[in-house]
């Protein structure tokens, strides 16, 4: 399904575990409680898609765009994110722990209560950024 068409689907409880997404236009998309373990998601369009409840466990998001997106609730425990676009995306309750958000753009990202504890937001864009009641222990911090 690599660089696939399956904009505004509704993809709700999917398995699509080590699915080949790379550079597919998924904007829009409804994939809340799907299955997404080790899919390659590379270049692919998640803008505006509904991910409640989906699983990202070692998911590849390299140059991933998830602006405006609903990642409201999700764990995602050491997940890397470096680079990504998740600008205007609501990351509110979502478990980060660990994760590695290096260069990703969150500006105007909702991260209320978050778990950020040990996040590495080094070279992030955090202009506009919600950060109300999460939690920043040992988050590592643009200069």
């Amino acid at each position: 399904m690599s660089a696939a068409n399956l904009r505004v689907a509704q993809l709700w409880d999917a398995n699509l575990e080590n699915a080949n997404l790379c550079n597919a236009n998924l904007s829009g998309v409804n994939l809340s409680h799907a299955n997404l373990t080790g899919a390659n998601l590379s270049g692919t369009d998640l803008s505006r898609a509904h991910l409640w409840g989906v699983i990202l466990s070692d998911t590849i998001l390299t140059g991933a765009n998830l602006m405006g997106s609903d990642l409201w609730g999700v764990d995602l425990d050491g997940i890397n994110l470096s680079g990504v676009n998740l600008s205007y995306a609501d990351l509110s309750y979502t478990n980060l722990k660990d994760a590695d958000l290096s260069g990703a753009n969150l500006s105007r990202t909702n991260l209320s209560y978050a778990n950020l504890s040990g996040v590495n937001l080094r070279d992030a864009n955090l202009s506009g950024i919600n950060l109300s009641n999460a939690n920043l222990d040992n988050c590592i911090l643009p200069d």
